[in-house]
């Protein structure tokens, strides 16, 4: 049953719900199917370790590969035909052919990516929930609150516990959009699709220097409102904004032209993707003038970071697994408060020590093909978890 308790606001209520206290059978059905969820997580972290690891000695072989064959451009204003098919450095000014147009509003700008940033005033709702058993039964007290944002995504207020007071339109009058210039270029080298894609540090544009655009269109600070008025925003009123990445001409608002770094393959005025003898591919652009030891460094940086970070992912998904896998031991004896928690604390450290022992042992295999030595000394360190644990249970007394 439902019970409701309003505030004395619309915009915000409390709901109570209850319901019986899953018996026994009932429990252990829910837990098993939060095994066969718990094998397919655990799984999943084994494919995860083990591919990561390849992939990352593979992006590192592949980058001390590129450092040891790039050539670095002379200049980038004439193309030479000795460097057709090799890997080459060069460092500019990026330059566009055309400006880009946003003409609802009427402005143009010399980038290679103008953003326009569409937001509506709507109701969001945002929920809070608490558990508590009385008198036998499970209820659950959740808080209804409603307040008006700008969000850029349509919020849809029909899944709303009560839209009555808290509805918003099913679409925005104006749509976001990012126009790409078509053509792009560092000198005399024009950027290839995958080249473009990482110019991505966009910058807000500021709109000072522009006037109204429309009668119905009304510009405070670097916004341009659908409002009657803008300081007081009614539900459905439109703001719009612009951003801007990879300034391409120099101009007297934003400054001078940005400058990246490109280490590709030239293919005749193009600079595309280079193929390694690893099977991996180099098509690396980073702002600013960088040399080739600065991008390789970054490049390695980055590889590491990301094969740290997929290496975490796998040991919480490991661990999850098998806490997953386990819950019945816990299910078994969650009427006795005592051992409950008892058996939860040795659930949870027997799966820490399992999954830190198998993402080492997993690891390890993953490097089996690349550096065996250091596969051996990783696999004996994922005995080290469950050595310790062994050496925490005391001996049993003798009889």
């Amino acid at each position: 049953f439902r019970q409701f308790s309003d505030s004395g606001s619309r915009k915000e209520h409390v709901k109570i719900t209850s319901e019986s206290k899953p018996g026994f059978l009932e429990r252990l059905s829910e837990t098993s199917g939060g095994m066969l969820m718990g094998l397919v997580t655990f799984l999943l972290a084994f494919y995860l370790l083990f591919t990561n690891e390849g992939r990352a000695l593979r992006t590192a072989k592949s980058l001390d590969e590129g450092l040891s064959l790039v050539v670095p451009l002379e200049s980038i204003h004439s193309i030479s035909q000795q460097n057709e098919g090799r890997l080459v450095h060069l460092s500019g000014a990026l330059s566009t052919s055309k400006p880009l147009f946003d003409p609802s509003y009427g402005l143009s700008i010399h980038a290679v990516k103008l953003k326009r940033n569409v937001e509506m005033y709507q109701w969001v709702e945002y929920e809070d929930s608490k558990e508590y058993e009385e008198n036998g039964e499970i209820k659950k007290e959740t808080k209804y609150s409603y307040n008006t944002e700008w969000k850029s995504e349509v919020v849809n207020s029909r899944n709303f516990d009560r839209e009555i007071g808290h509805k918003n339109p099913s679409a925005m009058a104006v749509e976001s959009f990012t126009a790409v210039s078509p053509n792009v270029q560092v000198g005399s080298f024009v950027l290839t699709k995958g080249l473009v894609d990482k110019i991505d540090d966009f910058k807000r544009l500021s709109l000072s220097n522009l006037e109204d655009p429309h009668a119905d269109v009304t510009r405070g600070g670097d916004y341009f409102y659908h409002s009657e008025n803008p300081r007081r925003p009614e539900v459905g009123d439109l703001r719009v904004s612009f951003f801007y990445a990879g300034l391409s001409g120099d101009d007297p608002h934003l400054g001078s032209a940005d400058k990246v770094t490109v280490i590709a393959r030239q293919r005749g005025d193009q600079l595309v993707p280079y193929h390694t003898k690893s099977g991996d591919i180099l098509e690396i652009l980073h702002p600013g003038d960088l040399s080739v030891e600065e991008v390789f460094q970054k490049e390695h940086q980055s590889n590491t970071m990301k094969t740290w970070a997929l290496r975490a992912a796998g040991w919480l998904s490991m661990f999850v697994g098998i806490s997953l896998m386990t819950q019945i031991f816990y299910t078994l004896v969650d009427w006795f408060p005592v051992v409950r928690d008892l058996v939860n604390i040795g659930l949870k450290a027997f799966a820490f020590c399992v999954a830190t022992s198998l993402s080492l042992l997993t690891i390890s295999v993953g490097w089996l093909f690349y550096r065996p030595l250091w596969a051996l000394l990783i696999g004996l360190l994922s005995v080290v978890p469950i050595v310790v644990a062994k050496t925490r249970v005391p001996p049993k007394k003798q009889q």
